[in-house]
C-alpha cells in the first residue's frame, strides 16, 4: 500500500495586525533588486488606502488589482503571466495573493505557470506540474474557501472547471489575520462560509474519511455551527473562529474529498459562471437525499441569516446547456466516488443530475 505523501504550508503566521510583518516576512526571500514582488490584489481594495497602503513596496514591486467578479479562468491565468514577463526585467522574487479564493487561486497559479511551459489549460488534473513554482505567499481577506491551505486552484477552462492538483501548489506562507476580514457583506460572509461548512460535511460523510480527515473536518464542522448558529460570539472571536474552520476545512480534504455538492456546483460554475460559494448553496440546498441532518441545518443557518438564494437559475436552459453541466459534474470522478463509494454511476445518472439541477 502506498499513501499519499501530502505537501502543507511551511509557515503561516496568525493573529490580528500580522499583515504588518509583511515586510520582514518577504525581504530574506527577495532574490536581487531587480526581481520584484508581485502583488495581486482583490480590486475591491483599489480605493482602499488602509489596506494598499500598508502593502511593502520597494524597488521594482508592483501591486495588480484583480477583479473577482468571476470564478479564476486559465486565460486570465496566462494573461496575468505573460504581463508579468513582459513588465519584469528578471523573473519575480514571488507572489503575494491578496483577497478571497480567486485572488489565492490566481496566485497559485501565476506563480506554476512563471516556471512551467505552454498554456494553463494543460496542467488542469492531478499532478501535472514539471518544475517547482516560484516563492508565493496568501493572505485571506475572506474566511472559508480553504484556499490558503489546499493543494489546488480551482480554475474554469476552455473545456472543464478543473484545479491545478499538485505538491507544487500549495503556498510557501500564509499570513492570517482576521482584521482583514472586516468589512466583507454578509452575504458574501454566509457563501464562503458555507463553503467550508459543505467541505466538512461532504468530507465527513464520504467513503474516504479517515482518521486524519476526520480529526480537522469535525472541528471545522463545530467552529461552522458556532459561528452560524450559537449566539454569543463577538464579531472578532467570530472572524477568528471562520478563519481556523477555513484552514481545518482545507485541511480536512487533504486526505479525503468533497462530494455532491462540489461536483454539482462545477457544473453551475462552468455554464452559468456562477461563483463558487454561492454555486455550492444553491446546490447543496436540494442535496436533502444524500445529506439529510446536515441539509436542514444549512437551511436553519440560512434562516437565521436572512439568506434569499437566487431561484430558477436552471429554469430556461436548453437540453444542451443541461448536458453541458452535467458532463463537468460527472467529470469529477474521485468526488462522487468518495460521496457514494465505487458504484457511484448506478445511482448518479445523466437523468438524475438533471433532475437536480431543475430544482435549482
Amino acid at each position: 500500500m502506498s499513501y499519499k505523501n501530502f505537501p502543507m504550508v511551511p509557515r503561516v503566521v496568525f493573529g490580528r495586525g500580522s499583515f504588518n510583518q509583511l515586510n520582514e516576512i518577504l525581504s530574506p526571500k527577495r532574490l536581487n533588486p531587480e526581481a520584484p514582488f508581485i502583488f495581486l490584489v482583490d480590486d475591491v481594495f483599489k480605493n482602499n488606502n488602509w489596506l494598499t497602503s500598508r502593502i511593502p513596496l520597494s524597488y521594482d514591486d508592483k501591486v495588480i488589482f484583480v477583479s473577482s467578479a468571476e470564478e479564476p479562468k486559465t486565460s486570465q491565468v496566462d494573461e496575468l503571466v505573460e504581463h508579468i514577463i513582459l513588465t519584469s526585467k528578471k523573473r519575480p522574487s514571488g507572489i503575494i495573493g491578496i483577497g478571497g479564493g480567486t485572488l489565492l487561486d490566481l496566485a497559485k497559479a501565476v506563480s506554476i505557470m512563471l516556471t512551467n511551459d505552454g498554456e494553463t489549460k494543460d496542467y488542469q488534473g492531478w499532478d501535472l506540474v514539471k518544475n517547482p513554482a516560484i516563492y508565493h505567499v496568501g493572505i485571506p481577506t475572506i474566511s472559508g474557501t480553504g484556499a490558503e491551505v489546499s493543494r489546488t486552484t480551482v480554475l474554469t477552462g476552455p473545456t472543464k472547471k478543473l484545479g491545478i492538483n499538485s505538491d507544487y501548489t500549495p503556498f510557501d506562507q500564509v499570513v492570517l489575520d482576521s482584521e482583514l476580514v472586516k468589512g466583507v457583506p454578509v452575504d458574501q460572509w454566509f457563501y464562503t462560509g458555507m463553503d467550508c461548512f459543505i467541505h466538512c460535511v461532504e468530507s465527513l460523510n464520504g467513503t474516504y474519511l479517515n482518521a486524519f480527515s476526520e480529526s480537522y473536518g469535525s472541528l471545522a464542522y463545530q467552529l461552522c455551527k458556532e459561528i452560524f448558529i450559537e449566539d454569543g460570539l463577538n464579531e472578532i472571536e467570530s472572524q477568528e473562529k471562520l478563519m481556523m474552520a477555513s484552514w481545518h476545512g482545507g485541511m480536512s480534504i487533504a486526505y479525503s474529498q468533497v462530494g455532491v455538492a462540489h461536483a454539482m456546483s462545477y457544473g453551475l460554475s462552468y455554464l452559468l459562471g456562477i461563483k463558487h460559494g454561492i454555486g455550492n448553496c444553491i446546490v447543496f440546498d436540494q442535496l436533502e437525499e444524500f445529506y439529510p441532518e446536515d441539509v436542514a441545518l444549512f437551511k436553519t443557518m440560512k434562516e437565521k441569516h436572512k439568506i434569499e438564494l437566487p431561484q430558477g437559475i436552471c429554469a430556461n436552459l436548453t437540453d444542451e446547456e443541461f448536458d453541458t453541466m452535467i458532463n463537468v459534474a460527472l467529470g469529477l470522478e474521485p468526488l462522487w466516488e468518495n460521496a457514494l463509494g465505487n458504484h457511484w454511476k448506478k445511482t448518479i445518472t445523466p437523468k438524475k443530475l438533471k433532475e437536480l439541477y431543475q430544482k435549482m
